[in-house]
């Protein structure tokens, strides 16, 4: 689907990230102006508001009509904080900005609705994608974008990984035997890292692999670990068209110890010793008489 992965990587939203950024650092560093420290985001409701208002030479007005009832932020507060020194200089670097925000809004929600045009044919695995923990929306059409939605294309859910860059390969290096991840497909290898990391306090399996493979080798290769995971995850589930069913954060464990018991087992057979469940009797309780 080439024009469905043109559309996601066309680089919009990156813009739009770097020019909120800018703006920030127009605000803070430059005018003086605090408002991150009191606003989560200045492109919120009340953020919008008084930033309108510095660029209009307008008077910041604290009395709860410029500033929405949700903002945690006391009065006080976001009153020292647009306390600064504006200059025209400021003003229209600030115009600048929101007027190129402005037209990258407007262009990223025309690109929003040609996404959703092209997907409409595939609304039901966007629907089984998303049931997958860290995996939304944006995500999902990323995947189908990037992969299809017909799995016989890979020969297995590792032929994937390995396509997508987050299989490890052995490469030799004189006498040393080092890992690399192969380059494989940048977009899909980033959104399923990203996706990943979204899971970093929920409790299922994603996130608990993560965890367990960062504390025995580290950051890196847990995240492109658990990434692996996930697109297997992915490919069992466009393959099969069944839904994502969560094994639990304990799986794992669970299979692990169940092995164990199979190894014992087979050990024990082995070595000619016969192995049969035992039945547990109950006691039945006895009637003392005096």
């Amino acid at each position: 689907m080439p024009n469905l992965a043109k559309l996601l990587r066309c680089g919009l939203i990156e813009s739009s990230s770097h020019i909120r950024a800018e703006s920030h650092s127009q605000n803070s560093s430059r005018a003086n102006i605090k408002l991150t420290s009191v606003l989560s985001d200045i492109f919120g409701v009340s953020g919008r508001r008084i930033l309108e208002a510095i660029l209009n030479g307008e008077k910041i007005e604290t009395d709860g009509k410029m500033v929405d009832w949700r903002t945690k932020a006391s009065i006080t507060d976001i009153a020292s904080a647009i306390n600064g020194r504006i200059r025209r200089h400021h003003r229209d670097m600030l115009r600048y900005h929101w007027e190129y925000m402005g037209y990258l809004e407007k262009a990223i929600e025309e690109l929003e609705k040609q996404i959703d045009q092209l997907l409409s044919p595939y609304h039901k695995e966007v629907e089984l994608l998303d049931g997958i923990p860290g995996v939304n929306k944006t995500a999902a059409a990323t995947f189908i974008a990037e992969i299809g939605v017909d799995m016989s294309v890979f020969k297995s859910a590792k032929h994937l990984a390995s396509w997508a860059g987050v299989s490890p390969g052995i490469m030799k290096v004189l006498v040393k035997k080092t890992s690399k991840t192969t380059q494989g497909n940048k977009a899909l290898k980033t959104m399923a890292v990203e996706c990943v990391l979204s899971t970093s306090r929920q409790n299922n399996r994603i996130a608990s692999h993560r965890k367990r493979i960062t504390k025995r080798q580290g950051k890196m290769k847990g995240r492109i670990a658990s990434a692996h995971l996930l697109l297997t995850i992915a490919y069992n589930i466009l393959k099969t068209g069944e839904p994502y069913h969560e094994l639990g954060s304990n799986y794992l464990e669970e299979k692990q110890k169940n092995n164990n018991e199979l190894k014992m087992i087979e050990y024990l057979n082995k070595k000619g010793y016969t192995i049969a469940p035992s039945k547990q009797q109950t006691a039945k309780p006895v009637k003392i008489t005096t």
